[in-house]
């Protein structure tokens, strides 16, 4: 097969791009200048085509393998590859989902430049953190104010103990000295609408435990991991490194990771979480209306933008 560069591909925007493929027990190859995924059956070997220049992400579960050339076409298509636990999550809770990301000597840094600009100031790291929280309120509120499955299961943006919840956040936000107050606030926030969702869905007194094997949490895991790899995928786009992130701590080399991702998970992952655990729904149909509710909601396009606003001159 002959090499291709990426610019061989249509251009599609990683924000654009429709697929997020989760794989396992199966085989990734490259076969005709393809990339395919192989199942094995009792009758029959099955393969099914990626169609690598719209696919964002290929996160690799249990029982997979991947050959070079594979991973050499998805590199060339900037696809994000990476390797899980089952489902989609890590085996063991703690462990990072490690990222093989394509590189090219090539790719444009002015975002870099543009998040270093502030990141080394104290006071403007602080500044960019309050804006990141401000943005997941605006979002949340306009993600419950519109969607009528939501609405359906109780999820209303003007609830008032919703509009009073926030209110509160957005006044502690301005008030917040340092990143660890702000992270204090999330967390006080963050149990508040857990509350607010075990009510709305009639699930009793809930405990976000992340160890717990109960389909609340296991179902928030699941999630959270899902919106880890876009959150993932849109810093790799714009060129910024994980590790200078503005609130979860300088001494975690992916906290930037968590920070974009909490734009979208108290909005989606939350409520659909306890909505299909009231639900009894499977793991793999929490995944698909997971995914689904981050593309009718256009999640990562809300990461793009939030990212690239903080690193295009905000404090210019």
């Amino acid at each position: 097969m002959d090499d291709f560069s990426s610019s061989d591909l249509k251009a599609i925007l990683h924000s654009k791009r429709a697929n997020l493929y989760y794989l396992e027990h199966c085989r990734v190859m490259q076969k005709d200048g393809r990339v395919l995924y192989l199942k094995e059956a009792k009758d029959e070997n099955q393969y099914w085509n990626i169609p690598i220049a719209n696919t964002t992400v290929v996160l690799l579960g249990t029982g997979t393998s991947i050959t070079q050339a594979a991973v050499r076409m998805l590199a060339q298509a900037s696809v994000l590859i990476g390797f899980s636990g089952g489902g989609g999550t890590p085996l063991y809770v703690g462990c990072e989902v490690e990222w093989l990301t394509p590189q090219s000597e090539y790719r444009p840094t002015e975002y870099l430049q543009g998040w270093l600009s502030f990141w080394f100031d104290d006071e403007k790291r602080l500044a960019a953190a309050k804006m990141l929280q401000q943005s997941r309120i605006e979002y949340l509120l306009k993600v419950w104010g519109k969607d009528r499955d939501l609405k359906d299961e109780g999820f209303y943006a003007d609830d008032s103990e919703i509009q009073s919840a926030f209110k509160n956040f957005s006044q502690k936000i301005d008030q917040a000295k340092n990143s660890g107050e702000l992270l204090l606030f999330e967390a006080q926030l963050t149990k508040l609408l857990y509350k607010y969702a075990a009510k709305q869905t009639k699930l009793g007194d809930f405990v976000r435990e992340r160890e717990s094997t109960d389909k609340a949490n296991a179902f928030l895991n699941h999630g959270n991991y899902l919106a880890y790899g876009l959150a993932a995928s849109t810093l790799w786009v714009l060129g910024i490194p994980h590790g200078f992130a503005v609130m979860h701590g300088k001494t975690r080399r992916g906290a930037l990771v968590f920070d974009v991702a909490d734009l979208v998970k108290d909005a989606l992952v939350l409520p659909l979480a306890f909505i299909c655990t009231k639900e009894n729904a499977t793991e793999q149909e929490f995944r698909q209306q997971c995914l689904q509710l981050f593309t009718n909601h256009k999640a990562m396009d809300f990461m793009f933008d939030a990212v690239k606003g903080l690193a295009s001159g905000v404090y210019s």
